[in-house]
């Protein structure tokens, strides 16, 4: 979607690998321009480190360092020349998905993601509403409300830039969260259910 006169996360280069945030994403690119193999594998290895940190429910899997390296590959176009550690010939497969099942809606609006419909009815208003004191508060409850849903369902992501990533798409672009001066309010995690950050965590 192209938003004229809008300048913010909706018109920046769309990251491969979303989960890892856009910091990681130019730590990649930091690495493809180095001068010499041996330092962009150096500093393979530490965005590898940051990786794991970032996702850790990655580790779940037995083959998780074959992920890790299969995304940094992909994260980096391909253009990133090492000595990779483990075969990333099949990294492309990651990103073949099957074909989307249709969603049931209810009311002719489907159920955006996690959010719920409570959010996604404030999504409508403030589409709707012209800027002041109002919408600036509803923003507010909006965003913050958003950033516990990550918290508790997300598997542990409450990712800012995520959160006004979808503020803005959400709203059609009409709600630009300006980062370098919103403020998020601190997330109770004794408030979220006890499963909350977690991912299919098998029985015993």
């Amino acid at each position: 979607m192209e938003l004229k006169g809008l300048d913010y996360n909706t018109q920046r280069e769309r990251l491969v690998m979303p989960e890892y945030g856009r910091e990681i994403q130019k730590m990649v690119e930091v690495a493809v321009g180095l001068p010499t193999k041996e330092e962009r594998m150096r500093c393979a290895k530490t965005i590898i480190r940051q990786m794991e940190n970032k996702n850790p429910q990655v580790r779940e899997s037995a083959d998780y360092m074959q992920t890790l390296w299969d995304h940094l590959y992909l994260m980096s176009h391909k253009q990133l020349d090492i000595d990779w550690p483990y075969d990333v010939s099949e990294a492309e497969k990651i990103t073949n998905r099957p074909q989307a099942m249709s969603h049931p809606k209810k009311d002719g609006q489907a159920h955006l993601r996690h959010y719920g419909r409570l959010l996604e009815k404030m999504f409508e208003q403030l589409k709707t509403m012209d800027a002041g004191a109002e919408r600036d508060e509803l923003v507010r409850i909006t965003a913050n409300q958003m950033k516990r849903d990550l918290m508790a369902w997300g598997h542990g992501s409450m990712d800012d830039e995520k959160v006004a990533d979808d503020l803005a798409r959400f709203t059609d672009g009409k709600i630009q969260l300006d980062l370098s001066n919103f403020r998020f309010e601190r997330v109770d995690l004794a408030g979220l259910p006890k499963d909350a950050g977690k991912k299919g965590k098998r029985k015993k």
